[in-house]
């Protein structure tokens, strides 16, 4: 059977650093089905940024993202398109095959229309399947 790809945007990636959830157990209770954690190149990128001119509270969310990106051994999915949004390019890989976390309300409109499946966070505590 195929994986599910569980691409993680870059806002959901700070909160377990903001928030003190697990979004990665959480989230594999949640999608009963195999999957293959994924980030876009950029959010690497859009992180280590966040990490050094961030708010305090933010730097410190980053530099655990990307921490727990290498521990949890995320899947890389390289975008060439340097002139795209990571938004843009999340949306380019969305399919029904895949699942976004993301807590982006216009990025979350975008991927309802490619009938990808979302993943949100709910009163600060919990994820659920959109």
């Amino acid at each position: 059977m195929k994986k599910k790809k569980v691409i993680l945007d870059t806002n959901f990636l700070l909160i377990p650093g903001q928030f003190k959830i697990d979004i990665f157990t959480q989230i594999e209770n949640l999608v009963k089905e195999p999957i293959v954690l994924c980030i876009i190149n950029k959010s690497i990128k859009e992180l280590n940024q966040l990490a050094v001119v961030g708010k305090e509270k933010d730097r410190f969310a980053a530099k655990l993202a990307l921490v727990l990106i290498r521990q949890k051994n995320l899947k890389t999915l390289n975008s060439f398109a340097t002139k795209r949004s990571v938004d843009d390019i999340i949306v380019r890989k969305a399919d029904n095959n895949t699942y976004v976390a993301t807590q982006d309300k216009a990025l979350r409109k975008r991927l309802r229309e490619k009938k990808a499946k979302i993943i949100g966070m709910r009163q600060k505590k919990y994820l659920v399947i959109i």
